[in-house]
């Protein structure tokens, strides 16, 4: 939607548009240089990191240019045990997860079914893990993080059971990848070596939950995020830890690339990734796609985008 005060030009500063800029100011085109390491410690099963990825894709698209992202395997789930494993959200076992989904699905507008968890509970969230890390192995991080977001979509989305081997092979192979032998490799030794290193890293950054995002500098300060925030916190956080008072972000890809690239978007991931409200949200898409390139579709009340050929 075009801002109407665009077509007011200002006599006396020569400007076109609304201006709150120096009429000459000295521009630094230089890429920062990559001073900050980012470690984003997840789970392929944790709820809250998929409610995040609107925030987080965003937060990459636009500031990524100021940090080296890695993604780390936090070990949710090893296995169903005995014992309560998160009293305080009332879950001890497979079926108290699907209530919880559902919420964390309609509070954040990133569906979630949750229903497998009733019928064909996953048992581990370790095996999609170690498929990340031998995936990052061989190929290399965007890639493992390309199989993480697939990953959840079939899992939260689409209820299908990620820990699965055939599941598993059928996800990395759609990447292209040769998903029989990537799996197999995961449940070598070798897998839970590579996922050992992810544990011991998240250990000695001090994260006990999920998603917990962590920044630190050069001289080994940080800022640490737990659970999913708003953008601004990110953004403040990257303000803080290079100790600068203003940021560049880059330009938000137009919608056409970023759906090319992303496979599949929800409305809520479009509305965060452009400001753009809910109501709005058809309108914004019809202007920014060509009607023949996409199509949409609707799960537990969301809409969501996909290129036409897919």
């Amino acid at each position: 939607m075009t801002n109407k005060n665009n077509m007011i030009c200002d006599l006396e500063t020569g400007v076109c548009g609304v201006t709150e800029e120096e009429e000459m100011e000295v521009i630094d085109f230089n890429q920062p240089k990559k001073s900050i390491n980012l470690y984003y410690v997840t789970d392929p099963i944790c709820s809250h990191c998929w409610a995040l990825e609107p925030v987080l894709r965003r937060f990459l698209e636009q500031y990524s240019h100021y940090f080296n992202f890695h993604t780390v395997m936090g070990g949710l789930l090893e296995k169903w045990g005995d014992g309560p494993v998160d009293p305080a959200n009332g879950i001890s076992g497979p079926a108290d997860v699907a209530g919880h989904w559902r919420e964390v699905g309609e509070y954040s507008r990133m569906p979630i079914d949750g229903s497998l968890m009733i019928d064909n509970p996953v048992q581990s969230s370790y095996p999609p893990s170690r498929v990340f890390k031998v995936i990052q192995k061989h190929h290399n991080d965007e890639k493992a993080y390309e199989y993480l977001r697939r990953a959840r979509e079939e899992l939260f989305a689409f209820n299908r059971n990620i820990a699965d081997p055939s599941v598993m092979i059928d996800i990395v192979t759609k990447l292209g990848l040769d998903g029989e032998a990537i799996v197999k490799e995961a449940e070598q030794p070798i897998g839970q070596q590579l996922l050992n290193e992810d544990f011991a890293l998240a250990r000695s950054l001090g994260v006990r939950g999920f998603p917990t995002t962590i920044m630190i500098n050069e001289e080994n300060k940080g800022v640490k995020i737990v659970g999913g925030r708003p953008l601004e916190y990110y953004v403040e956080g990257l303000k803080q830890v290079l100790n600068v008072e203003k940021l560049q972000p880059k330009q938000q890809p137009p919608l056409s690339s970023l759906l090319e690239k992303e496979k599949l978007l929800f409305a809520k991931e479009i509305e965060v990734m452009y400001d753009v409200e809910k109501s709005y949200i058809n309108t914004f898409v019809e202007k920014e796609l060509s009607p023949n390139s996409y199509q949409v579709k609707e799960l537990l009340g969301e809409a969501y985008f996909l290129p036409q050929n897919k």
